[in-house]
């Protein structure tokens, strides 16, 4: 097995590893840009005088905003190609979490950060798809597992920025280190290759289309269009709806509890927080960023090639659920900081699988727009999670409203039974 898997490793392409960085990097950075708001949270409420409920609703237009930008540049990479795609979302999101700094108000907040959501969806599925249609398949969910797990070095890289920064200025200046995710589409656009599975579609259906009659291209056109529709009929239908609620009650738990945790760490007790400092909040993000989020979001795709998808979806996310109520209950910071990590292992690992096992149900001719409607259209559904959790921690308190994650959490389990098992499948 080591040796087979050694020499594997060692057929991989100087394109394959550079569409990896790319894909990687790209969701890195989005987790920078998105998860900056959640780690100055405290401090725009005290500045811009939000409530809880309020700021949760402005983290919940970002997530509706990226399920729609998710849809979208589904259809807009199945269109003018993965790479492209990918460069116009990290460019919309890294120019908008720029702009979040210039805010004065919390309209303009509000519609800065709607559009970074948009750029925010759109480059999960375009940078997943390219793995996938790039990487072989005894890799694909170690290669996929990888560039998910970038999230966590992210958040963990952002949790650092604002820690610093914040020291020595305002969340303004937060926002401002934003803009430069977008240096990166430089050496995307000169470096990174196109998928090759993608550009042989294309290219066969172009020649078709011009080989035929105007009447005829204008059909095949409608239904290349159309052909988004497959995913809501058998075989794919029962599938579809499976992996778009798994996403969606994971999805609910997590922005429901991560949007949170950060000002939960740093606001004072009577206000419902555990009451420490700006480096104290730093330090716990980063180490369950580090040891909890970055290695869970990796062993998924070893796991899933060892007990099969179907079964790590339902043993990361059941583990979740359980882990959830002792971090809600935990007041000393040790025990907030160790069943914190097991929370961020278990709770945010599986999330690796939804690229892993969506690229593996659907084909080529719909792969990037299938995997946007059911990671980003969940994305969308889930929006309410900050908003609900903000408004029943502003009247119960934030530990309590956490309970809820740990439901939904058990729910993702529950659906999770429905997924087929797709281990080892061929690419179509």
């Amino acid at each position: 097995m080591a040796t087979s898997l050694t020499l594997t490793l060692s057929q991989i392409t100087s394109a394959q590893r550079r569409t990896l960085i790319a894909a990687a990097l790209g969701w890195m950075l989005d987790s920078f840009d998105a998860m900056l708001y959640a780690l100055v949270l405290a401090h725009i409420m005290r500045d811009l005088d939000m409530s809880k409920a309020t700021a949760g609703l402005l983290n919940s237009l970002t997530l509706l905003a990226s399920g729609i930008g998710g849809v979208s540049f589904g259809f807009i990479a199945d269109r003018i190609g993965r790479k492209r795609a990918l460069m116009l979302s990290i460019l919309t999101y890294s120019v908008c979490s720029f702009a979040s700094g210039l805010s004065t108000s919390v309209l303009m907040l509000a519609v800065f950060r709607f559009i970074l959501g948009l750029g925010m969806g759109g480059e999960w599925n375009t940078g997943a798809t390219l793995v996938a249609e790039t990487w072989p398949t005894e890799l694909r969910a170690k290669a996929i597992s990888i560039v998910q797990s970038s999230w966590a070095v992210g958040y963990a890289l952002a949790a650092l920025v604002a820690g610093v920064v914040l020291h020595y200025a305002d969340w303004r200046m937060v926002f401002f280190i934003g803009i430069l995710p977008a240096l990166m589409t430089l050496w995307i656009r000169s470096s990174v290759p196109e998928s090759a599975m993608w550009q042989e579609h294309h290219r066969l259906s172009q020649t078709r289309l011009a080989q035929e009659s105007t009447r005829v291209a204008e059909a095949q056109q409608k239904y290349e269009h159309d052909s988004f529709a497959r995913i809501f009929r058998p075989p794919y239908v029962k599938n579809t709806f499976a992996l778009l609620f798994l996403n969606f009650f994971g999805m609910f738990a997590w922005w429901g509890l991560f949007t949170w945790i950060p000002p939960y760490l740093s606001l004072p007790v009577e206000n419902g927080g555990r009451g420490f400092g700006v480096m104290g909040t730093t330090t716990l993000l980063v180490v369950l960023n580090l040891f909890g989020m970055l290695p869970g979001y990796t062993s998924f795709g070893w796991v899933a090639d060892h007990l099969g998808r179907r079964k790590s979806f339902i043993c990361y996310t059941l583990l979740a659920a359980l882990a959830v109520p002792l971090y809600a209950m935990a007041r000393q910071p040790a025990v907030l900081l160790l069943m914190g990590t097991v929370v961020a292992f278990f709770g945010t690992g599986f999330f690796s699988g939804s690229g892993i096992i969506g690229s593996e149900i659907f084909p080529t001719s719909v792969r990037a727009r299938a995997l946007g409607f059911t990671y980003n259209g969940a994305r969308t559904m889930s929006s309410v999670a900050p908003y609900i959790i903000g408004r029943v921690g502003q009247v119960k308190g934030l530990s309590w409203a956490f309970y809820l994650c740990a439901g939904s959490f058990l729910l993702a389990s529950l659906v999770a039974t429905q997924l087929p098992e797709t281990r080892g499948k061929q690419l179509q």
